[in-house]
């Protein structure tokens, strides 16, 4: 049975007019068998004189009579109405296989209508657009091998078994200090890489609050949880999809997580919060720890079949203070990228800058040495950075004859007292630092400081 039956006639009139402002429907031989109020307002006349009229006398310069005869349509057609142009549609109407006649509506009544609706679509498409652009830089790689500085033997060997296994789909983990450089190997990894035109998308498993990082890699559906976006969410991986995903700092991943990860790395696809069905990915992922795995294994804060999955291919990354032989080379390319960033040009480091970066530790690695000449630019007047322009604790301390005591035949060298304050900080925070690999929060333990106390120290002493 039609369900139109039991619709009641004016309610299918109300409907019709509610879905098509202006709508006429014409037999074979062009007589108007209907026509809807909205379509006799506009073009100045009433419903009862223009039913079982022929379509001509009604509407000037109308085709719908040429539809209804060839039963071809005609779409977004221009058509000169009331001294105006309007857009319309025309549609051939078959039933049963038979051509009985044409449909036809008004989509814009002049000019100035379709010029809104027009300038409103561009906007959503410029918007559009301008994300898509946005979106699409932020998740390319942004270095390649070329930007992997230094010839010590080391590093050579890292990177030359990264540009071997780039190619290869397998999975790579990166281990190595903070501040070594480890996503620096995994972007150049992915430009090297067959997925290189896909995705590049990392993630910091440290910086993710435990409770969101299953949304954050695997999306969510609409409703799963309070404060669910409407519509959902897609996760990380199936942003990542034919390309990389790069999970830094594996090693802080929950295990409850660990599991989770495990699976999706085994059955290659994504279950989002909410859902009853698994979405397929196609992933390469590349992970990263500063954090000694095996030892975490062992003690059971990391899970051994997650940590074999991810170990296929292992790189370690040389930390600074095993390759100072770089550090002049490095600094000289750090220097050319800040020098854009400051708008400086011609930097350069004095004889004695080199040397005491090449006698420092560098616990901090490649991204202290940055901040260390990002500091000096910063209080630099010329174009040569000097000892002077250093931080504090990279100073030599000067000798003075008359700021000395003598206690039997050893030489004390005297400071202000406020520099000797700041060294000593300085060196419990950078020991801190050392011992806990990095990790802020641990050090502030270590130190019995608040974490607050801790970060304002450290962006005190540029560290």
């Amino acid at each position: 049975m039609n369900g139109f039956q039991n619709i009641p006639f004016n309610w299918l009139e109300k409907i019709i007019n509610l879905a098509a402002e202006r709508i006429v429907l014409v037999n074979r031989q062009g007589i108007i068998l209907y026509i809807n109020t909205a379509y006799c307002d506009f073009i100045g006349t009433t419903v009862d004189w223009a039913i079982g009229r022929h379509i001509e006398d009604v509407i000037e310069n109308t085709r719908m009579h040429i539809v209804a005869e060839t039963g071809r349509a005609e779409l977004a057609a221009v058509q000169s109405i009331n001294g105006s142009e309007m857009i319309a549609n025309r549609f051939p109407l078959i039933i049963d296989g038979e051509l009985v006649g044409a449909l036809g509506t008004v989509m814009f009544s002049n000019p100035e209508e379709w010029q809104k609706y027009q300038r409103k679509i561009q906007s959503l498409v410029d918007e559009l657009a301008y994300y898509k652009t946005r979106f699409e830089k932020e998740l390319k790689s942004k270095y390649t091998f070329v930007d992997l500085i230094g010839s010590s033997t080391d590093f050579i060997a890292a990177k030359k078994l990264a540009e071997r296994v780039a190619g290869s789909q397998s999975s790579v983990l990166l281990l190595g200090e903070s501040g070594t450089g480890k996503e620096l190997f995994a972007h150049a990894i992915h430009s090297g890489s067959p997925r290189a035109s896909f995705p590049f998308v990392p993630i910091n498993c440290a910086s993710i609050p435990d409770h969101l990082l299953e949304s954050e890699l695997f999306g969510y559906e609409e409703g799963a949880f309070t404060g669910a976006k409407k519509g959902g969410k897609k996760g990380q991986f199936q942003n990542a999809n034919l390309g990389t995903i790069f999970l830094d700092e594996i090693g802080d991943m929950p295990l409850s997580m660990q599991s989770k990860l495990l699976r999706v790395l085994q059955e290659k696809e994504v279950q989002p919060i909410g859902s009853q069905q698994s979405i397929p990915i196609d992933v390469r992922v590349i992970a990263a720890t500063h954090r000694n795995l095996e030892k975490m294994v062992q003690e059971g804060k990391f899970r051994q079949d997650l940590y074999y999955r991810l170990n296929v291919i292992k790189i370690d990354i040389p930390p600074l203070h095993k390759r100072k032989a770089d550090i002049p080379i490095i600094s000289l390319h750090l220097l050319e990228k800040l020098a854009k960033k400051f708008y400086r040009e011609e930097l350069s480091l004095s004889p004695e800058v080199i040397q005491r970066l090449q006698s420092h530790m560098w616990p901090g690695n490649i991204r202290e040495l940055e901040n260390v000449l990002e500091r000096a630019i910063n209080v630099l007047d010329g174009k040569t950075i000097e000892l002077f322009h250093l931080p504090l604790y990279l100073q030599d301390v000067a000798e003075d004859p008359k700021d000395t005591q003598f206690e039997g035949q050893t030489t004390i060298p005297l400071s202000p007292l406020k520099d000797t304050v700041a060294q000593a900080e300085m060196s419990a925070i950078r020991r801190a630092l050392a011992v806990t690999k990095g990790n802020k929060q641990e050090a502030a333990k270590l130190l019995q400081i608040s974490k607050t106390s801790f970060y304002d120290k450290c962006k005190l002493y540029n560290l």
